[in-house]
């Protein structure tokens, strides 16, 4: 392996405003410890969810918990980097693998060579120079469907043809269940091979030590059976001759510890059986001061069979003769001698194999079927070698091909930044509202995504995609054009990596501004929107005001058909009120006037109307426009992709020129023409006419203000004439009064 070098030259680029370091070369993953972790984009990503092959990751995923940590990326590289020879035979991108360039030298490397050299043995490709992953995956699909592929499990179907031993393998895995093979089958491991016969050996000795349990009884199956029948009932017959000696202690205890009239009333109300606990629960007999249990006659029937019992295999062969009560003395006795054997019983060995008899103990350990099962895991454990063997050399092939791209994608995003190639978290394209997206990433949770995805001020939209019974969920990000069209429940087609589509349905929606100019028109369409709600609301009430109106006029035409019974008082024709017209007429005018001065201001303004206009338009637009380039600075990848189970390290900014990259709108070929006859055009003629009309008009007043227009016009058409000739006939007379004086003076 080749050492760390602590003052290596790294290499980093810059790309939409993010600097990431460049990893192109072999000594550059040979190096990739010495790299600060600070300076990697993502410390951790899933498993699953991202365009990358699975298997590749899950051999990295050292502790399987589906994510890729900075740790084990770490070890992956320097495991695959000891190798080879030369590290920049990961870099080749290929999945077929030199066998010159594994590094014989070291022992990892040399045993990785001969497992490739037997493959290719086994494969018919003896003196083959190279070796492919479909190489190794072959043979271990091969070994896998072998009985013994080195997994150390017996699988009872590809067992040789012994059914007798089949069946006991598969015996021993439904009892001490089984482990999951290198094949995916179910199989039994010496685990719980010695577990099984170690219960058997258990049971086999308790059996042996019949003979030393001390019991009255010289038959091992009367001792059974006497001593199962005295622990049925031995607890029921303890709570006889305590009560009955309470009893003989105070009388006054009879009545309270016997069954009363009420609780037998209470039964005498329910359905019975004699499986009823609630029979059961009473005493077995009646309580009496002379402690005595009937054995046969009079007691609680529902333990009735469990006292014959007793009486026939305890007490008639312990006691003797045809006994019928028990006292107190012989239940003692009864007790002494039966202990032993109650304490043998008690001391059965408690396993998966229940009640196991001694011929059939007997039997398994005198069979040597464990020695031949153990030779049999033996033999499969010596395949081991060559499995863990056989999947260190694909974890090498893979990690060739596919290692460079994974560090492009992690520690650094070069693929992201390069569009010639997607980036690994990169879904698909999703095809809607005439433009492309190519910033999709798979979603689990949509509503847990979209908690944070929120924070990274992109304008998100949630899809739901479906093809025939399958169905994912996306999150597209539209980093370019107008969102006016976007919606809820709008469909567009998704293509995902390996080119299939998919229908898609918009479900969620986050928005945010998607560029400048789309900030600029917002207020404008905004206003327009809520006046044309405005308007449709209006227009709304009147209709339904007008459809009331003709509906009450209809009843009256035909309540006026009708045959009056009595002449009704005809309502007072409602006359219009002046002072209402007067007060609607004074309202417009002072509108108008208002309307008229503002105008009139306006046009005063001069040479600053397009000034006093850019000032109309931003105080409009400004605020907008201001918060969208405050947020399009603040876009970022690094909130959707935390959503989604990275731990996304660097700031992954989107600027307005990738995101102009990322969410494309139709452009018409270059090479392409229009035919601008429209068939089916709506006709606007009067309409522009008079806007045109209007425009000239407002155009010529602004030209008449700014005196722009005295050179071609009357004098008395001239802005500012009337003031001149007034001013004019003022110094006339001013004139003429002097001259009048002076003719007086002479």
């Amino acid at each position: 392996m080749q050492q760390q070098a602590t003052g290596y030259a790294w290499q980093f680029f810059r790309a939409g405003g993010v600097e990431q370091v460049a990893i192109r070369t072999g000594q550059d993953i040979a190096n990739i410890a010495s790299l600060d972790q600070k300076l990697w984009v993502a410390l951790a990503c899933p498993t699953r969810g991202i365009e990358f092959d699975p298997a590749t990751l899950d051999l990295i995923d050292k502790d399987h918990d589906g994510r890729i940590r900075a740790p084990e990326l770490i070890e992956a590289c320097q495991w695959a980097v000891a190798q080879v020879r030369h590290p920049d035979v990961l870099t080749s991108g290929s999945d077929v693998l030199q066998l010159s360039n594994l590094d014989t030298e070291g022992a990892s490397g040399a045993a990785l060579h001969a497992e490739a050299l037997r493959i290719l043995r086994l494969l018919g490709r003896e003196g083959a120079s190279t070796v492919t992953l479909a190489d190794v995956r072959e043979r271990l699909t091969m070994l896998n469907a072998l009985a013994f592929n080195g997994d150390g499990l017996l699988n009872p179907v590809k067992l040789p043809e012994n059914d007798a031993r089949k069946a006991l393998v598969q015996r021993i895995m439904d009892l001490y269940g089984s482990a999951v093979g290198v094949d995916g089958e179910p199989g039994m491991g010496r685990a719980q091979l010695d577990a099984f016969f170690a219960d058997v050996r258990a049971i086999h000795a308790w059996h042996a030590q019949a003979g030393q349990h001390h019991c009255v009884l010289a038959s091992q199956a009367q001792a059974v059976a006497a001593a199962q029948a005295l622990t049925a009932i031995q607890a029921k017959v303890e709570d006889f001759f305590a009560r009955c000696q309470l009893a003989a202690f105070d009388a006054r205890a009879l009545a309270p510890l016997s069954p009363s009239v009420e609780g037998y009333a209470l039964l005498g109300a329910q359905q019975l059986s004699l499986a009823s606990q609630a029979i059961a629960d009473l005493p077995l007999a009646p309580i009496s001061a002379d402690c005595v249990l009937p054995l046969a006659e009079g007691v609680n029937p529902a333990w009735a069979d469990a006292l014959h019992a007793l009486r026939t295999h305890a007490v008639a062969p312990v006691l003797g003769g045809d006994v019928q009560v028990l006292t107190a003395s012989q239940w003692a006795a009864l007790k002494t001698q039966l202990a032993p054997c109650q304490a043998w019983l008690a001391a059965f060995p408690a396993s998966p194999l229940g009640a196991m008899d001694a011929a059939e103990a007997q039997a398994l350990l005198d069979s040597g079927e464990e020695a031949a099962l153990q030779a049999l895991i033996a033999h499969d454990t010596e395949e081991k070698s060559h499995g863990e063997q056989a999947t260190a050399l694909e974890k090498l092939i893979r990690l060739q091909r596919d290692l460079l791209r994974l560090l492009n994608n992690f520690v650094s995003f070069a693929d992201f930044y390069n569009r010639g190639e997607a980036a690994a978290f990169q879904a698909g394209t999703l095809f809607l509202d005439g433009r492309s997206c190519d910033l999709t990433v798979d979603v689990a949770d949509p509503g847990a995504h979209a908690m944070l995805a929120g924070l990274a001020k992109v304008y998100l939209a949630y899809c739901e995609c479906r093809r025939g019974t399958d169905k994912r969920h996306i999150v597209a990000a539209f980093t370019a054009g107008d969102v006016d069209y976007l919606m809820v429940g709008r469909n567009g087609v998704f293509y995902d990596r390996t080119g299939q589509d998919w229908d898609a349905t918009i479900t969620k929606i986050i928005e945010n501004p998607t560029s400048i100019g789309q900030a600029f028109f917002s207020p404008y369409k905004k206003f327009l929107r809520v006046v044309e709600e405005q308007v449709a609301k209006r227009a709304a009430a009147k209709q339904e005001t007008v459809t009331s109106g003709m509906d009450s006029t209809a009843g009256k035409l035909v309540d006026m058909a009708k045959p009056a019974t009595a002449a009704a008082p005809q309502a007072a024709a409602r006359k219009t009120d002046v002072g209402t017209v007067a007060a609607i007429g004074v309202a417009l005018g002072s509108i108008s006037a208002v309307m008229v001065g503002i105008f009139g201001k306006f046009i005063e303004l001069g040479p600053w109307i397009p000034v006093a206009l850019l000032g109309i338009i931003l105080a409009i637009s400004g605020p907008s426009m201001l918060i969208a380039w405050l947020k399009l600075r603040q876009r970022s990848l690094g909130p959707i992709l935390d959503a989604s189970g990275w731990a996304i390290n660097g700031r992954m900014n989107i600027n307005l020129r990738l995101g102009g990259m990322l969410s494309q709108t139709a452009k018409r070929p270059a090479s392409a023409t229009l035919r601008m006859g429209d068939p089916y055009a709506d006709g606007h003629k009067g309409r522009w006419a008079t806007g045109g009309a209007l425009a000239v008009v407002l155009l010529l007043a602004l030209c008449w203000r700014m005196q722009w227009l005295d050179a071609v016009l009357p004098t008395d058409w001239q802005h500012g004439a009337p003031a001149a000739i007034a001013q004019g006939s003022v110094a006339n007379a001013a004139d003429a009064t002097s001259a009048g004086d002076t003719v007086r003076d002479h």
